[in-house]
């Protein structure tokens, strides 16, 4: 998981009247694939179940317009082998634009690198599923992700190499 480096929330967390704090919004603006790719080197028939190397990364950049904009990216790459043969590789770089309100600065990071993923999720999930059916495979299916265990242990390895996480 990647670090979000965002300039000062443009949204302070209080309503115009300044009495109470508003709620938080996030709003999915739209979602898109930045890249996909899948490789099939020699597909041969596989007698034995293929063991699969699955790997997801998460990253979110502030938009250059500003204005509470973030883009966060879910990059999901699988490696598929039996027999010491590559099967498939199939790489996935699904992003969303989001739009977040009335958001604590303390909260900015864990929303953008928590909440935004486990929305597109399913969607890149599918993307998987079909594009490893469509290459001849049975679909992938990636069981769910835990975002938060993910980004706790960021947190973690963050604070042990000594620097803190951007928020």
């Amino acid at each position: 998981m990647t670090d979000t480096s965002a300039p000062g929330n443009p949204n302070p967390p209080q309503d115009p009247n300044g009495e109470k704090p508003a709620a938080p919004v996030m709003r999915v603006l739209g979602q898109y694939v930045k890249d996909l790719s899948f490789e099939n080197p020699g597909h041969a028939p596989v007698q034995s179940q293929p063991n699969i190397d699955l790997g997801i990364d998460v990253g979110a950049t502030p938009h250059a317009d500003g204005n509470g904009l973030f883009e966060v990216s879910l990059k999901l790459s699988a490696k598929a082998m039996a027999d010491s043969k590559v099967m498939f590789i199939s790489e996935l770089d699904y992003a969303g634009l989001f739009q977040l309100q009335n958001v604590a600065q303390e909260q900015l990071e864990p929303m953008l690198l928590i909440e935004a993923p486990r929305l597109l999720f399913p969607f890149a999930r599918r993307i998987i599923a079909e594009i490893t059916r469509e290459g001849g495979f049975p679909p992938l299916l990636i069981d769910p992700v835990d975002f938060v265990a993910l980004y706790q242990a960021q947190v973690r390895r963050a604070s042990s190499a000594g620097t803190p996480t951007q928020q």
